[in-house]
């Protein structure tokens, strides 16, 4: 009885939608057969053989491991470098508003983000290529070029991103027992030898953690691309979830799902992978 009005809407607001969309994949379901849900034809896999076909979802799958693949280390070395400097009495004084400062940007909405980076990255009167300017550098044009497009998105992600990172990492800094540190200097160890030796090994779960977190995170981004540039140029900023949002939007409701259905399988097989490697290790 006590569980029971979770299990209710989780069933109701998870559960039941998930379930849903699995069955609209094998289907034709498109936005003009809402009013009449007896219409929908059942077309077993053909939207999964058209979603292998798809030549922009195949770019959008490519830009999304390229985002994952760079955003995800820079995200968490950052936190790392971030935290033990904080941790090591950096600053000791300012340390609150450090960590205030850079855990900002993680509860502050992206879409406000997006928009001021956005601004920051405009070729002509944008505050990045400005500053530039004052040390003799013509700045690209940021958003509009297929070559810095997602780069400047992945900076901006991880800049984001780090804060919530440092914190974990911060706290679990604090937790590792002094002693370690004394013993290993006492041995002869120097401070990156401290570093490796001592502070990677007790971090090891909180990394496995913050990775876990930040893939399952990465490969949904959405809301950067489709404020900042809209997935171009030419697709080259175009993530899995802004398409899967477009065919919903065109009304391919079919299509949709079957992209979220693959997306949501690949999220989840990733998860467990990272965890049981992890582990292991």
């Amino acid at each position: 009885m006590f569980v029971l009005p979770f299990l209710l809407m989780f069933v109701v607001f998870y559960l039941g939608p998930l379930l849903a969309g699995l069955g609209m994949s094998f289907t034709d379901f498109r936005s003009t057969d809402v009013a009449d849900v007896l219409a929908v034809d059942p077309v077993g896999v053909e939207n999964y053989l058209r979603l292998a076909r798809d030549a922009s979802m195949a770019r959008a799958a490519l830009n999304t491991l390229v985002f994952v693949v760079f955003c995800l280390p820079l995200t968490i070395g950052l936190g790392l470098a971030a935290a033990v400097a904080l941790n090591s009495g950096i600053a000791r004084l300012p340390a609150a508003f450090f960590r205030l400062g850079y855990y900002l940007p993680h509860i502050t909405s992206i879409i406000g983000i997006a928009v001021a980076w956005k601004f920051l990255l405009e070729p002509e009167a944008g505050l990045v290529n400005r500053l530039l300017e004052l040390v003799g550098v013509t700045g690209p044009a940021w958003l509009q070029d297929e070559r810095t497009a997602l780069p400047s998105i992945i900076v901006m992600t991880a800049w984001r991103g780090f804060g919530f990172d440092m914190v974990v990492f911060l706290a679990a800094l604090q937790g590792i027992p002094r002693e370690y540190y004394e013993a290993a200097e006492v041995d002869g160890a120097g401070r990156w030898q401290r570093f490796w030796s001592v502070t990677v090994p007790q971090l090891r779960p909180v990394i496995l953690f913050c990775t876990v977190y930040s893939t399952v995170g990465f490969l949904q981004f959405m809301e950067e691309p489709l404020v900042m540039t809209g997935g171009g140029p030419l697709n080259s900023t175009l993530s899995v979830s802004l398409a899967i949002w477009k065919q919903f939007g065109v009304g391919d409701y079919g299509y949709a799902a079957a992209a979220a259905t693959v997306l949501f399988t690949v999220i989840i097989a990733l998860a467990v992978l990272q965890l049981r490697i992890g582990r292991r290790r």
